[in-house]
């Protein structure tokens, strides 16, 4: 059986917690932020989890965690 690779593109943007949960950041911290609150960036600013139904498809995307 040859080694899978993974995805560098999911690699960078996605990292696996403890428990198994795919953390990964949020968007639209990168530009127009003049328009923003404050609590919104600092909010933006914040990482959360994948959801359930698009876990399963980033976890085949990562083969080794």
């Amino acid at each position: 059986m040859p080694k899978l690779k993974t995805k560098k593109g999911v690699k960078k943007r996605f990292r696996l917690t403890k428990t198994g949960k795919i953390k990964r950041s949020k968007a639209g911290k990168r530009h127009i932020l003049t328009k923003k609150s404050r609590k919104r960036k600092r909010k933006l600013a914040q990482s959360t989890t994948v959801s359930k139904t698009f876990e399963r498809k980033v976890k085949r995307l990562l083969p080794y965690g």
